[in-house]
């Protein structure tokens, strides 16, 4: 699936890419090292999406930038996401525990980057202005701590 997002002025499409740690080592980037913690059990997959810090984007069905999908193993995971230049992004984490694709709410756990509290009235989606954070042009490091019902 490929899709455009238009960032800082330039067209970028969704690309999913593997969990290549290279790119979040010094001199390379922009990108985000996102350490997730939290992970319940090793099953299922762990999918890390960016976003541009754009309210009409963030969440949208397709309009990610980067999506990283990877074998989840319980505690901590670390990611590395590249991000198309210096700015405003939003990481959305998912815990697909069972692997099926599909969000269950009631066994998946998921996160977002700041770690806002999130609950049953905004439907777990927070806004862009609490999950938006600066990328700077080398490697930008994030924790998200997983919630699940």
């Amino acid at each position: 699936m490929v899709g455009l997002v238009l960032v800082s002025g330039v067209a970028v499409a969704s690309q999913e890419l593997n969990n290549d740690m290279s790119r979040c080592t010094s001199g390379n980037g922009p990108s985000v090292l996102v350490q997730v913690r939290g992970i319940k059990e090793a099953t299922g997959k762990v999918r890390v999406q960016s976003y541009p810090a754009i309210a009409g984007v963030w969440l949208a069905k397709g309009r990610w930038l980067h999506r990283i999908e990877t074998p989840a193993s319980a505690g901590s995971m670390n990611i590395c996401v590249p991000v198309p230049s210096e700015g405003k992004y939003g990481i959305a984490v998912r815990h697909d525990r069972n692997g099926n694709g599909k969000t269950d709410i009631s066994q998946d756990g998921g996160g977002f980057s700041n770690n806002p509290s999130i609950s049953i009235l905004n439907l777990g989606r927070p806004s862009v202005n609490k999950v938006a954070f600066d990328a700077g042009p080398g490697v930008t490091r994030i924790t998200i701590n997983l919630k699940y019902m």
